[in-house]
């Protein structure tokens, strides 16, 4: 795993980040994909607020007033269910942009602890008889210190 994120760390920046796809821009692009898809359900609520009214107007009576009244409020509940639809989807591919950003910051965690695990170690001192010390000092354990009364985590 470590070679891999060394083979992304070479490209460097700019726009060598964006053809090795080391730099994500979807987030933005999302964004703007977005505010364009409010915009066109925008026009289709005007749509069919002027479809109501222009059916009330043809139409001679009460008759036409009621059927572009209820043209236009259902356009309205359609219009409405569709903003937060197109929200909702708009906030699942954000959602999973972020979640590859976080897979990203704990693979280069893993990979420094990786690192940090595979260091050489040095040589314990030697005497000035030439054999090592009596009593070398131990390494510090890399594993969390736990309490022995601490129940398990549940979820």
């Amino acid at each position: 795993m470590a070679r891999a994120t060394q083979k992304r760390k070479a490209s460097g920046g700019g726009i060598g980040s964006l053809l090795t796809f080391d730099r994500m821009i979807a987030g933005q692009v999302v964004l703007l994909i977005y505010w364009a898809g409010l915009a066109v359900i925008a026009l289709i609520g005007f749509t069919v607020i002027g479809a109501g009214v222009g059916l009330a107007l043809r139409e001679d009576g009460l008759s036409g007033w009621l059927l572009g009244t209820g043209v236009a409020v259902a356009g309205l509940f359609i219009v409405v269910a569709l903003t937060l639809l197109w929200r909702a989807i708009c906030e699942f591919y954000i959602a999973v942009f972020r979640i590859s950003d976080d897979l990203r910051a704990l693979r280069r965690n893993d990979d420094a602890l990786f690192a940090a695990r595979n260091e050489p170690r040095s040589a314990p001192p030697v005497s000035p008889q030439g054999s090592p010390m009596s009593a070398p000092m131990q390494q510090p354990s890399l594993q969390p210190a736990t309490p022995p009364n601490q129940p398990p985590l549940t979820y």
